[in-house]
């Protein structure tokens, strides 16, 4: 199925033709990475790297020729620009491929005309009060764990929360929300699932649960750009972004294709954690987005017998790096069986055991995650008038 529908998606491209050369985009070689997932179409236009910023209506007609062919869900296109092939007796430059249009980084608002920098189009989430990166320095430190019973306890305050699952190699939602239930369709619009109070998407969704997602960097970017643009979110309060760890294409893509209000980065207590979590927050500071405060996960560990207290991995190394670097620490959250158990299950244990004293620590650094977004909201110039 999936290699007729690609057959489709090229015989629908021969109809777009480069305005320069006037062949068609197949025939002249310019279509670069297709990839056909679920019904989810993605590749990349190759355009010489000086005609790239002129080159947006091509990538547009390409887009919707490829939309349009029957059984694409949806289809994401990206330019790739090039140098051009260097005349017979010059010396070549080596081949440097960029994703284009490259913008630089900017403040975390819209720019002037609500497009995004270099053109890239309108800033997507728009009905979404709020956007929160819960990110870290490197893999491992229950950053996933964090997100959920984050979303989750927003979710139980009150709140209408988005929880998107921004790790397309790795995705975890699935797992910790206890659903592999596919997303349907209206239209070209996915909707997502419900789950715990919260609506949630993740590419998770989208394919088998042991399918390797071999992508490149454009392709990352294009789903999730799908996954926050041509997903049916409505009206949120607040979205939780579950980051994949490290300082990547998936945040670059973040910090320019939506208004994110702010960061929040978890760390372990110990030092080679702490190291990851520091570059975390200079990524974020690089590319303009505030980062809202720092979270240390397994902060202790409580024997589930005794409920003796080991610091396995330290203590209080997060806090004072916070105070090191000028953000605010949220808290602290321990090292619990409980929590392992009932993520792996699938059951959040703020949902699940909503008295226990970890699911108060969850909901604590929610309450003073609202609050601080509620500062910023209300940090702009005031008229008043005597």
């Amino acid at each position: 199925m999936g290699e007729m529908l690609e057959q489709a998606v090229r015989a629908a491209l021969r109809s777009v033709r480069d305005p320069v050369t006037g062949q068609d985009v197949v025939s002249a070689g310019m279509v670069d990475g297709l990839a056909v997932k679920s019904g989810m179409v993605q590749f990349a236009i190759q355009v010489p790297r000086e005609r790239a910023r002129e080159s947006e209506p091509l990538r547009a007609a390409a887009e919707r020729a490829a939309a349009a062919v029957p059984g694409v869900l949806s289809a994401t296109v990206v330019l790739t620009a090039h140098r051009a092939q260097p005349v017979a007796g010059s010396v070549a430059e080596p081949a440097k491929p960029a994703a284009q249009p490259s913008a630089p980084p900017h403040a975390h608002g819209p720019a002037p005309g609500g497009k995004t920098p270099a053109g890239q189009g309108p800033m997507l989430l728009p009905d979404v009060g709020a956007i929160v990166a819960v990110a870290s320095g490197k893999g491992g430190v229950g950053k996933s764990t964090t997100a959920v019973n984050l979303a989750v306890a927003l979710a139980m305050q009150g709140q209408r929360v988005g929880l998107l699952d921004a790790d397309i190699y790795g995705p975890s939602l699935p797992q910790m929300l206890g659903t592999h239930e596919r997303p349907r369709a209206e239209g070209s619009r996915i909707i997502p699932l419900s789950r715990w109070g919260l609506k949630a998407m993740s590419i998770g969704f989208l394919v088998e649960q042991e399918t390797p997602m071999i992508w490149r960097g454009p392709m990352v970017m294009g789903a999730l750009e799908q996954l926050m643009g041509q997903v049916e979110w409505g009206a949120l309060d607040i979205m939780i972004v579950d980051m994949p760890p490290g300082t990547g294409d998936a945040q670059l893509t973040m910090s320019q294709r939506v208004p994110l209000a702010g960061a929040v980065i978890v760390s372990t207590p110990q030092d080679v954690a702490l190291i990851d979590a520091r570059r975390g927050v200079r990524m974020f500071e690089k590319v303009n987005v505030p980062v809202l405060g720092l979270v240390e996960n397994m902060s202790f560990f409580c024997c589930p017998n005794c409920n003796h207290r080991t610091d396995i991995f330290g203590h209080g190394g997060a806090k004072a790096e916070a105070a090191r670097l000028g953000v605010e620490f949220l808290g602290e959250l321990p090292l619990k069986l409980a929590i392992r158990e009932l993520a792996d299950a699938g059951t959040p244990i703020v949902a699940a055991k909503p008295d226990s004293e970890e699911a108060a620590a969850y909901q604590r650094i929610a309450t003073r995650l609202r609050e601080k977004l509620a500062e910023r909201a209300g940090a702009g110039p005031k008229i008043v008038i005597d």
